[in-house]
Protein backbone atom coordinates (compact mmCIF):
# COMPACT_ATOMS: atom_id res chain seq x y z
CA UNK A 1 0.00 0.00 0.00
CA UNK A 2 2.83 2.40 0.83
CA UNK A 3 4.28 1.73 -2.62
CA UNK A 4 0.97 2.62 -4.30
CA UNK A 5 0.68 5.82 -2.26
CA UNK A 6 4.22 6.92 -3.12
CA UNK A 7 3.46 6.57 -6.84
CA UNK A 8 -0.15 7.77 -6.61
CA UNK A 9 0.29 11.02 -8.55
CA UNK A 10 2.12 9.33 -11.42
CA UNK A 11 -0.33 6.43 -11.60
CA UNK A 12 -3.37 8.70 -11.53
CA UNK A 13 -1.95 10.84 -14.34
CA UNK A 14 -1.24 7.69 -16.38
CA UNK A 15 -4.79 6.41 -15.85
CA UNK A 16 -6.38 9.71 -16.89
CA UNK A 17 -4.19 9.93 -19.99
CA UNK A 18 -5.13 6.39 -21.01
CA UNK A 19 -8.83 7.14 -20.51
CA UNK A 20 -8.61 10.17 -22.78
CA UNK A 21 -6.29 8.83 -25.49
CA UNK A 22 -7.76 5.34 -25.51
CA UNK A 23 -11.26 6.61 -26.26
CA UNK A 24 -10.43 9.19 -28.94
CA UNK A 25 -9.44 6.60 -31.58
CA UNK A 26 -12.75 4.71 -31.77
CA UNK A 27 -14.69 7.93 -31.18
CA UNK A 28 -12.96 9.54 -34.17
CA UNK A 29 -13.74 6.51 -36.34
CA UNK A 30 -17.45 6.58 -35.47
CA UNK A 31 -17.61 10.37 -35.68
CA UNK A 32 -15.88 10.42 -39.05
CA UNK A 33 -18.29 7.85 -40.49
CA UNK A 34 -21.31 9.78 -39.18
CA UNK A 35 -19.94 12.97 -40.79
CA UNK A 36 -19.46 11.32 -44.17
CA UNK A 37 -15.70 10.65 -44.08
CA UNK A 38 -14.57 7.80 -46.31
CA UNK A 39 -13.15 4.66 -44.79
CA UNK A 40 -9.70 5.63 -46.12
CA UNK A 41 -9.96 9.01 -44.37
CA UNK A 42 -10.85 7.27 -41.11
CA UNK A 43 -7.75 5.09 -41.52
CA UNK A 44 -5.66 8.21 -42.10
CA UNK A 45 -6.67 9.43 -38.63
CA UNK A 46 -5.28 6.28 -37.03
CA UNK A 47 -2.03 6.51 -38.97
CA UNK A 48 -1.71 10.20 -38.03
CA UNK A 49 -2.05 9.30 -34.35
CA UNK A 50 0.89 6.90 -34.47
CA UNK A 51 2.94 9.36 -36.52
CA UNK A 52 2.44 11.88 -33.71
CA UNK A 53 3.24 9.12 -31.21
CA UNK A 54 6.57 8.47 -32.92
CA UNK A 55 7.48 12.18 -32.91
CA UNK A 56 6.57 12.41 -29.24
CA UNK A 57 8.71 9.40 -28.32
CA UNK A 58 11.71 10.96 -30.05
CA UNK A 59 11.21 14.56 -28.91
CA UNK A 60 10.05 14.15 -25.30
CA UNK A 61 13.42 13.23 -23.71
CA UNK A 62 15.03 16.23 -25.38
CA UNK A 63 12.28 18.59 -24.21
CA UNK A 64 12.56 17.23 -20.66
CA UNK A 65 16.26 18.05 -20.75
CA UNK A 66 15.50 21.63 -21.77
CA UNK A 67 12.55 22.60 -19.55
CA UNK A 68 12.21 19.82 -16.95
CA UNK A 69 9.67 17.09 -16.34
CA UNK A 70 6.72 19.18 -15.14
CA UNK A 71 6.86 21.79 -17.89
CA UNK A 72 7.32 19.15 -20.58
CA UNK A 73 4.31 17.26 -19.23
CA UNK A 74 2.22 20.46 -19.28
CA UNK A 75 3.27 21.24 -22.86
CA UNK A 76 2.37 17.78 -24.15
CA UNK A 77 -0.95 17.78 -22.28
CA UNK A 78 -1.80 21.16 -23.80
CA UNK A 79 -1.09 19.79 -27.28
CA UNK A 80 -3.45 16.88 -26.64
CA UNK A 81 -6.18 19.13 -25.24
CA UNK A 82 -5.96 21.46 -28.24
CA UNK A 83 -6.18 18.48 -30.60
CA UNK A 84 -9.30 17.19 -28.86
CA UNK A 85 -11.10 20.53 -28.53
CA UNK A 86 -10.53 21.54 -32.14
CA UNK A 87 -12.35 18.52 -33.58
CA UNK A 88 -15.82 19.99 -33.75
CA UNK A 89 -14.56 23.48 -34.60
CA UNK A 90 -13.07 22.36 -37.92
CA UNK A 91 -14.72 19.31 -39.46
CA UNK A 92 -12.32 18.19 -42.16
CA UNK A 93 -10.44 14.89 -42.52
CA UNK A 94 -7.03 16.48 -43.09
CA UNK A 95 -7.55 18.90 -40.20
CA UNK A 96 -8.56 15.99 -37.96
CA UNK A 97 -5.43 14.12 -39.04
CA UNK A 98 -3.32 17.05 -37.80
CA UNK A 99 -5.29 17.02 -34.55
CA UNK A 100 -4.58 13.32 -34.15
CA UNK A 101 -0.87 14.02 -34.63
CA UNK A 102 -1.23 16.35 -31.64
CA UNK A 103 -3.00 13.72 -29.51
CA UNK A 104 -0.40 11.09 -30.45
CA UNK A 105 2.34 13.56 -29.53
CA UNK A 106 0.59 14.13 -26.20
CA UNK A 107 0.32 10.49 -25.19
CA UNK A 108 3.91 9.61 -26.11
CA UNK A 109 5.34 12.73 -24.50
CA UNK A 110 3.35 12.42 -21.28
CA UNK A 111 4.14 8.73 -20.87
CA UNK A 112 7.82 9.47 -21.43
CA UNK A 113 7.71 11.96 -18.54
CA UNK A 114 5.77 9.59 -16.28
CA UNK A 115 8.10 6.66 -16.96
CA UNK A 116 11.24 8.76 -16.52
CA UNK A 117 9.83 9.94 -13.17
CA UNK A 118 8.94 6.38 -12.15
CA UNK A 119 12.40 5.18 -13.10
CA UNK A 120 13.93 7.77 -10.78
CA UNK A 121 11.74 6.61 -7.84
CA UNK A 122 11.90 2.82 -8.07
CA UNK A 123 14.64 0.69 -6.55
CA UNK A 124 15.70 -2.83 -7.43
CA UNK A 125 13.58 -4.05 -4.49
CA UNK A 126 10.40 -2.24 -5.58
CA UNK A 127 10.80 -2.38 -9.37
CA UNK A 128 8.81 -5.57 -9.92
CA UNK A 129 5.84 -4.51 -7.79
CA UNK A 130 5.89 -0.97 -9.19
CA UNK A 131 5.80 -2.23 -12.78
CA UNK A 132 3.02 -4.69 -11.94
CA UNK A 133 0.89 -1.90 -10.50
CA UNK A 134 1.74 0.38 -13.42
CA UNK A 135 0.67 -2.24 -15.98
CA UNK A 136 -2.51 -2.95 -14.02
CA UNK A 137 -3.45 0.75 -13.93
CA UNK A 138 -2.64 1.20 -17.62
CA UNK A 139 -4.61 -1.87 -18.71
CA UNK A 140 -7.57 -1.07 -16.46
CA UNK A 141 -7.80 2.45 -17.84
CA UNK A 142 -7.52 1.10 -21.40
CA UNK A 143 -10.48 -1.21 -20.77
CA UNK A 144 -12.56 1.64 -19.35
CA UNK A 145 -11.63 3.85 -22.30
CA UNK A 146 -13.05 1.34 -24.79
CA UNK A 147 -16.26 0.99 -22.76
CA UNK A 148 -16.68 4.80 -22.77
CA UNK A 149 -17.55 4.56 -26.47
CA UNK A 150 -21.01 3.34 -25.44
CA UNK A 151 -21.80 6.69 -23.77
CA UNK A 152 -19.93 9.11 -26.06
CA UNK A 153 -22.14 10.40 -28.84
CA UNK A 154 -20.25 10.52 -32.16
CA UNK A 155 -19.50 13.94 -33.68
CA UNK A 156 -20.70 15.83 -30.60
CA UNK A 157 -19.07 18.75 -28.80
CA UNK A 158 -19.91 17.19 -25.44
CA UNK A 159 -18.02 13.97 -26.23
CA UNK A 160 -14.81 15.71 -27.22
CA UNK A 161 -15.15 18.22 -24.38
CA UNK A 162 -15.43 15.34 -21.90
CA UNK A 163 -12.25 13.72 -23.23
CA UNK A 164 -10.51 17.10 -23.07
CA UNK A 165 -11.52 17.50 -19.43
CA UNK A 166 -10.08 14.08 -18.62
CA UNK A 167 -6.88 14.95 -20.51
CA UNK A 168 -6.49 18.24 -18.63
CA UNK A 169 -7.24 16.50 -15.32
CA UNK A 170 -4.08 14.45 -15.87
CA UNK A 171 -2.16 17.67 -15.19
CA UNK A 172 -3.43 18.02 -11.64
CA UNK A 173 -1.69 15.11 -9.86
CA UNK A 174 1.77 16.06 -11.11
CA UNK A 175 1.16 19.80 -10.76
CA UNK A 176 0.10 19.42 -7.11
CA UNK A 177 2.61 16.80 -5.99
CA UNK A 178 5.14 17.94 -3.40
CA UNK A 179 7.72 15.41 -4.59
CA UNK A 180 10.71 17.01 -6.27
CA UNK A 181 11.06 16.21 -9.93
CA UNK A 182 14.05 13.98 -10.66
CA UNK A 183 17.16 14.72 -12.65
CA UNK A 184 16.68 14.40 -16.39
CA UNK A 185 17.94 10.99 -17.59
CA UNK A 186 20.25 10.64 -20.55
CA UNK A 187 18.38 10.44 -23.84
CA UNK A 188 18.59 6.94 -25.35
CA UNK A 189 20.07 6.93 -28.82
CA UNK A 190 17.63 5.77 -31.47
CA UNK A 191 19.45 3.02 -33.34
CA UNK A 192 16.72 1.03 -35.13
CA UNK A 193 19.21 -1.33 -36.76
CA UNK A 194 20.27 -2.57 -33.32
CA UNK A 195 17.04 -4.59 -33.14
CA UNK A 196 17.76 -6.20 -36.52
CA UNK A 197 21.35 -6.98 -35.49
CA UNK A 198 20.24 -8.68 -32.28
CA UNK A 199 17.24 -10.51 -33.73
CA UNK A 200 15.73 -10.00 -37.20
CA UNK A 201 12.77 -12.16 -36.11
CA UNK A 202 12.07 -9.93 -33.10
CA UNK A 203 12.15 -6.82 -35.31
CA UNK A 204 9.69 -8.46 -37.72
CA UNK A 205 7.54 -9.57 -34.78
CA UNK A 206 7.09 -6.08 -33.37
CA UNK A 207 6.27 -4.71 -36.85
CA UNK A 208 3.50 -7.32 -37.16
CA UNK A 209 2.40 -6.53 -33.59
CA UNK A 210 2.07 -2.85 -34.54
CA UNK A 211 0.21 -3.78 -37.71
CA UNK A 212 -2.28 -5.96 -35.81
CA UNK A 213 -2.90 -3.67 -32.85
CA UNK A 214 -3.17 -0.37 -34.72
CA UNK A 215 -5.35 -1.75 -37.52
CA UNK A 216 -7.75 -3.38 -35.07
CA UNK A 217 -8.01 -0.48 -32.60
CA UNK A 218 -8.19 2.32 -35.17
CA UNK A 219 -10.20 0.67 -37.95
CA UNK A 220 -11.99 -1.95 -35.84
CA UNK A 221 -14.93 0.43 -35.20
CA UNK A 222 -15.46 0.62 -38.98
CA UNK A 223 -15.55 -3.17 -39.12
CA UNK A 224 -17.93 -3.26 -36.14
CA UNK A 225 -20.34 -0.85 -37.76
CA UNK A 226 -20.17 -2.75 -41.07
CA UNK A 227 -21.17 -6.04 -39.37
CA UNK A 228 -24.07 -4.39 -37.52
CA UNK A 229 -22.74 -3.55 -34.04
CA UNK A 230 -24.24 -0.59 -32.18
CA UNK A 231 -21.96 2.06 -30.65
CA UNK A 232 -22.06 0.53 -27.16
CA UNK A 233 -21.37 -2.90 -28.64
CA UNK A 234 -18.37 -1.52 -30.55
CA UNK A 235 -16.93 -0.29 -27.24
CA UNK A 236 -17.44 -3.76 -25.77
CA UNK A 237 -15.92 -5.30 -28.92
CA UNK A 238 -12.70 -3.31 -28.38
CA UNK A 239 -12.71 -3.88 -24.61
CA UNK A 240 -12.98 -7.67 -25.04
CA UNK A 241 -9.95 -7.50 -27.33
CA UNK A 242 -7.92 -5.69 -24.63
CA UNK A 243 -9.19 -8.06 -21.92
CA UNK A 244 -8.29 -11.13 -23.97
CA UNK A 245 -4.77 -9.78 -24.46
CA UNK A 246 -4.38 -9.08 -20.74
CA UNK A 247 -5.56 -12.56 -19.74
CA UNK A 248 -3.12 -14.20 -22.15
CA UNK A 249 -0.02 -12.50 -20.77
CA UNK A 250 0.68 -14.84 -17.85
CA UNK A 251 0.25 -18.20 -19.65
CA UNK A 252 2.12 -16.95 -22.71
CA UNK A 253 4.88 -15.61 -20.47
CA UNK A 254 5.17 -19.02 -18.80
CA UNK A 255 5.46 -20.71 -22.19
CA UNK A 256 7.99 -18.14 -23.42
CA UNK A 257 10.20 -18.79 -20.37
CA UNK A 258 9.92 -22.60 -20.68
CA UNK A 259 10.19 -23.20 -24.44
CA UNK A 260 12.02 -21.75 -27.44
CA UNK A 261 10.55 -18.28 -27.87
CA UNK A 262 10.63 -18.58 -31.65
CA UNK A 263 8.18 -21.48 -31.47
CA UNK A 264 5.97 -19.47 -29.09
CA UNK A 265 6.05 -16.55 -31.53
CA UNK A 266 5.30 -18.81 -34.49
CA UNK A 267 2.39 -20.56 -32.78
CA UNK A 268 0.97 -17.22 -31.64
CA UNK A 269 1.00 -16.07 -35.26
CA UNK A 270 -0.65 -19.32 -36.34
CA UNK A 271 -3.33 -18.72 -33.70
CA UNK A 272 -3.69 -15.11 -34.88
CA UNK A 273 -4.18 -16.28 -38.45
CA UNK A 274 -6.84 -18.75 -37.30
CA UNK A 275 -8.55 -16.05 -35.24
CA UNK A 276 -8.60 -13.79 -38.32
CA UNK A 277 -10.28 -16.56 -40.32
CA UNK A 278 -12.79 -17.18 -37.52
CA UNK A 279 -13.47 -13.44 -37.21
CA UNK A 280 -14.17 -13.20 -40.92
CA UNK A 281 -16.57 -16.13 -40.71
CA UNK A 282 -18.24 -14.79 -37.55
CA UNK A 283 -19.06 -11.40 -39.07
CA UNK A 284 -22.57 -12.51 -39.91
CA UNK A 285 -23.42 -14.79 -36.98
CA UNK A 286 -24.44 -12.22 -34.38
CA UNK A 287 -23.03 -10.02 -31.66
CA UNK A 288 -21.91 -12.78 -29.30
CA UNK A 289 -19.87 -14.46 -32.02
CA UNK A 290 -18.18 -11.19 -32.97
CA UNK A 291 -17.31 -10.46 -29.33
CA UNK A 292 -15.90 -13.94 -28.72
CA UNK A 293 -13.68 -13.71 -31.78
CA UNK A 294 -12.43 -10.30 -30.59
CA UNK A 295 -11.31 -11.92 -27.33
CA UNK A 296 -9.59 -14.73 -29.24
CA UNK A 297 -7.90 -12.19 -31.48
CA UNK A 298 -6.62 -10.25 -28.46
CA UNK A 299 -5.29 -13.41 -26.79
CA UNK A 300 -3.33 -14.42 -29.88
CA UNK A 301 -1.97 -11.02 -30.96
CA UNK A 302 -1.52 -8.91 -27.81
CA UNK A 303 1.41 -10.92 -26.31
CA UNK A 304 3.44 -10.97 -29.55
CA UNK A 305 5.23 -7.71 -28.78
CA UNK A 306 6.40 -8.91 -25.35
CA UNK A 307 7.53 -12.31 -26.67
CA UNK A 308 9.45 -10.67 -29.53
CA UNK A 309 11.03 -8.15 -27.15
CA UNK A 310 12.09 -10.92 -24.75
CA UNK A 311 13.64 -12.85 -27.65
CA UNK A 312 15.62 -9.78 -28.78
CA UNK A 313 16.90 -9.13 -25.25
CA UNK A 314 18.19 -12.71 -25.05
CA UNK A 315 20.98 -11.62 -27.42
CA UNK A 316 21.67 -8.18 -25.89
CA UNK A 317 24.21 -7.02 -23.35
CA UNK A 318 23.07 -5.17 -20.24
CA UNK A 319 24.28 -1.79 -21.52
CA UNK A 320 22.25 -2.21 -24.74
CA UNK A 321 18.85 -2.82 -23.18
CA UNK A 322 17.53 0.75 -23.14
CA UNK A 323 18.54 1.43 -26.74
CA UNK A 324 17.24 -1.97 -27.85
CA UNK A 325 13.84 -1.25 -26.26
CA UNK A 326 13.75 2.08 -28.13
CA UNK A 327 14.67 0.32 -31.39
CA UNK A 328 11.86 -2.22 -30.93
CA UNK A 329 9.41 0.61 -30.24
CA UNK A 330 10.55 2.25 -33.49
CA UNK A 331 9.67 -0.86 -35.50
CA UNK A 332 6.36 -1.16 -33.67
CA UNK A 333 5.58 2.44 -34.68
CA UNK A 334 6.45 1.66 -38.31
CA UNK A 335 3.82 -1.09 -38.40
CA UNK A 336 1.31 1.01 -36.48
CA UNK A 337 1.66 4.05 -38.76
CA UNK A 338 1.18 2.07 -41.97
CA UNK A 339 -1.58 -0.38 -41.03
CA UNK A 340 -4.69 1.80 -40.35
CA UNK A 341 -4.42 3.51 -43.73
CA UNK A 342 -3.76 0.22 -45.53
CA UNK A 343 -6.61 -1.55 -43.70
CA UNK A 344 -9.12 1.20 -44.46
CA UNK A 345 -8.18 1.20 -48.14
CA UNK A 346 -8.68 -2.57 -48.31
CA UNK A 347 -12.03 -2.35 -46.54
CA UNK A 348 -13.21 0.24 -49.08
CA UNK A 349 -12.29 -2.08 -51.94
CA UNK A 350 -13.09 -5.54 -50.57
CA UNK A 351 -15.42 -5.07 -47.59
CA UNK A 352 -15.02 -5.34 -43.79
CA UNK A 353 -13.40 -8.79 -43.84
CA UNK A 354 -10.36 -7.24 -45.56
CA UNK A 355 -9.28 -5.90 -42.14
CA UNK A 356 -8.56 -9.42 -40.95
CA UNK A 357 -7.17 -10.44 -44.33
CA UNK A 358 -4.43 -7.79 -43.99
CA UNK A 359 -3.60 -8.88 -40.45
CA UNK A 360 -3.61 -12.58 -41.41
CA UNK A 361 -1.17 -11.96 -44.25
CA UNK A 362 1.17 -10.18 -41.84
CA UNK A 363 1.13 -13.15 -39.47
CA UNK A 364 1.59 -15.71 -42.24
CA UNK A 365 4.70 -13.82 -43.35
CA UNK A 366 5.93 -13.84 -39.73
CA UNK A 367 5.41 -17.62 -39.49
CA UNK A 368 7.38 -18.24 -42.67
CA UNK A 369 10.15 -15.86 -41.59
CA UNK A 370 10.27 -17.45 -38.13
CA UNK A 371 10.68 -20.95 -39.56
CA UNK A 372 13.44 -19.69 -41.85
CA UNK A 373 15.28 -18.02 -38.95
CA UNK A 374 15.18 -21.26 -36.94
CA UNK A 375 17.34 -22.86 -39.64
CA UNK A 376 19.91 -20.07 -39.29
CA UNK A 377 20.35 -19.68 -35.52
CA UNK A 378 20.33 -22.41 -32.83
CA UNK A 379 18.13 -22.21 -29.74
CA UNK A 380 19.53 -19.84 -27.14
CA UNK A 381 20.39 -21.58 -23.88
CA UNK A 382 20.38 -18.60 -21.50
CA UNK A 383 17.24 -16.49 -21.61
CA UNK A 384 16.13 -13.28 -19.97
CA UNK A 385 12.86 -13.45 -17.99
CA UNK A 386 9.69 -12.72 -19.95
CA UNK A 387 8.44 -9.20 -19.22
CA UNK A 388 5.02 -7.85 -20.16
CA UNK A 389 6.28 -4.79 -22.05
CA UNK A 390 4.13 -1.64 -22.28
CA UNK A 391 4.28 0.10 -25.66
CA UNK A 392 4.22 3.63 -24.29
CA UNK A 393 7.53 5.39 -24.90
CA UNK A 394 11.13 4.91 -26.00
CA UNK A 395 12.24 5.30 -22.37
CA UNK A 396 10.18 2.42 -20.95
CA UNK A 397 13.26 0.23 -21.42
CA UNK A 398 14.79 1.92 -18.38
CA UNK A 399 12.00 0.54 -16.20
CA UNK A 400 12.42 -2.93 -17.67
CA UNK A 401 16.22 -3.05 -17.59
CA UNK A 402 16.57 -4.41 -14.06
CA UNK A 403 14.12 -7.23 -14.73
CA UNK A 404 15.82 -8.18 -18.00
CA UNK A 405 19.19 -8.50 -16.32
CA UNK A 406 18.03 -11.36 -14.09
CA UNK A 407 19.14 -14.16 -16.43
CA UNK A 408 17.72 -17.61 -16.00
CA UNK A 409 19.25 -20.78 -17.44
Amino acid sequence: MRLIISFAALLLSAALLQLSSGAVGPLDALSGLSLGFTTAQVGLLGSAHFFGFFIGCWWAPRLMGSVGHSRAFAAFTAAGAIGLLAHMMLVDPLAWALMRVATGLCIAGCYTVIEAWLQAKVTNETRGRAMGIYRLVDMGAALCAQLMIGILEPAAYVSYNLLTIVCCAALLPLALTTVRQPETPDTPRLRPWLAVERSPLAAAGVVVSGLSSAAFRMVGPVYGQEVGLAANQIGLFLAVYVLGGALAQYPIGWLADKYDRRWVLIWLSVAATVSCAVSTAAGGVGTVGVLLTAGLFGMSTFPIYSVAAAHAHDFAESHERVELSAALMFFYAVGAIASPLAASALITRFGPSALFLLIAVGHIVLVVFGLARMRVRPTVETRTPYVWSPRTSFTVGRLMKGSRDRHEP
